[in-house]
C-alpha cells in the first residue's frame, strides 16, 4: 500500500498528463474534423491571474487526479480502472455542468446536442486517461530498480 501523499502526487500528475495527452488529442482529432473551432491547447489569458488556459486546465485536471489518487482504492475494486476512470470523468463533467459554468454566468451545461456530445467526450476521457495513467505511475513505482544504485556505486 502506497502512502497518501505518494498516491496524491500520482494522482495530480495522471491528471495533468490526461489533460496534455488524452484531451489534447481528442482536441485534435475534433479539429481536424472541424467540429471544433480551435486546437485545445492556447496561451490565451484566463482570469483573474491572467494565467494561460492550458495551464488553468492542467492545474485543475491535476486537481481531479488527485481526487481520483484519494478515491482510487476504493473505487477500482468496485468498478475497475476503466469504470472508476469514468467516474471520475462523469463527476468532473457534472461538476463543470452544474457548478462551474452558472458560477461563471453561462447557465446550466451547453445548449446544442453536439456541444453536450463533445463535453462529455471530454471529460469521459480525461477520466479514462487519467485511471489509466495513475494505475501506470503506481506501477512505475513499485518496481524496484535491480542493483541500481549499488551498481553506479562500483563504478
Amino acid at each position: 500500500m502506497y502512502t497518501l501523499s505518494k498516491r496524491l502526487l500520482i494522482g495530480f500528475g495522471a491528471g495533468v498528463l490526461s489533460h496534455l495527452i488524452f484531451q489534447g488529442t481528442l482536441g485534435t482529432i475534433l479539429y481536424a474534423a472541424d467540429l471544433q473551432p480551435a486546437l485545445v491547447w492556447s496561451l490565451k489569458p484566463v482570469p483573474p491571474f491572467a494565467v494561460p488556459m492550458t495551464l488553468n486546465n492542467m492545474f485543475w485536471d491535476g486537481l481531479w487526479g488527485l481526487l481520483y489518487g484519494l478515491i482510487e482504492p476504493r473505487l477500482t475494486p468496485r468498478l475497475g480502472r476503466v469504470g472508476g476512470g469514468l467516474v471520475l470523468g462523469l463527476a468532473s463533467l457534472l461538476i463543470f455542468w452544474f457548478l462551474v459554468l452558472p458560477l461563471k454566468g453561462s447557465g446550466l451545461g451547453a445548449i446544442d446536442g453536439t456541444e453536450i456530445a463533445i463535453d462529455v467526450a471530454y471529460d469521459l476521457v480525461f477520466g479514462i486517461g487519467t485511471a489509466l495513467l495513475f494505475w501506470a505511475g503506481i506501477n512505475l513505482t513499485r518496481r524496484p530498480v535491480a542493483g541500481g544504485a549499488q551498481k553506479w556505486a562500483r563504478g
